[in-house]
């Protein structure tokens, strides 16, 4: 009978996506910080932006972007929450900052782009409760003494929309059900509308 013992088991992938993540055998977790795909940035100077953190507990920022000449005083505020089903994605991302250039221009607006945590080290509803702490973080900024005038020079809280791609179009979908029509619990914010653009609700059961 021998008594050779062999070596703990090497970890292994189990799971990944677009190689950007991947998920091993014994838990742990590795993430790349560049997107698996690249896109240059088209920053013209056409629009501003500027970062902000929105939950300090969780280290979650959003980016705000705004036209540099602007064709009215006030701008409507559109929240883009960005896809990546739930798992990878960020406002730093080049597609999500190029989109938010061009909604900024196109919709002649102030454009807000939050983060959230990210699955598999944090399971749902963790996405959706950030999404909405994107939103109170708005609401906060309304009604503080001591505003950033970046944003609330600009920006009417009275006409404000929430979209979101996949994972993003699940959150700003979750958002409607929770604040309900006219967002009475946002006041002085007022959302008028949501717009999901190809939402992600696929999944499955595991028994």
């Amino acid at each position: 009978m021998s008594n050779t013992t062999t070596g703990a088991e090497q970890p292994y992938e189990v799971d990944g996506c677009r190689g950007v993540l991947r998920v091993y055998s014994d838990g742990s977790i590795w993430r790349s910080s560049d997107p698996s795909f690249k896109v240059p940035v088209h920053d013209d100077g056409s629009v501003v932006w500027k970062d902000a953190f929105f939950d300090s507990t969780h280290d979650l920022h959003l980016r705000l972007y705004k036209p540099a000449s602007p064709s009215t005083t006030k701008l409507p505020i559109f929240y883009y929450i960005h896809g990546g089903g739930f798992c990878i994605g960020s406002r730093t991302w080049p597609n999500c900052q190029n989109y938010c250039f061009k909604l900024a221009l196109d919709l002649q607006a102030v454009i807000i782009s939050p983060d959230y945590r990210l699955a598999p080290e944090n399971r749902l509803p963790a996405a959706i409760e950030d999404g909405y702490m994107a939103v109170k973080w708005l609401q906060a900024q309304a009604m503080s003494e001591e505003p950033d005038t970046w944003l609330t020079d600009v920006a009417d809280f009275s006409k404000v929309f929430i979209s979101g791609d996949s994972a993003g179009g699940n959150i700003a979908h979750n958002l409607a059900v929770r604040l309900g029509a006219g967002s009475p619990e946002l006041a002085p914010v007022l959302v008028r509308g949501y717009v999901l653009l190809a939402p992600y609700f696929g999944g499955h059961s595991e028994e």
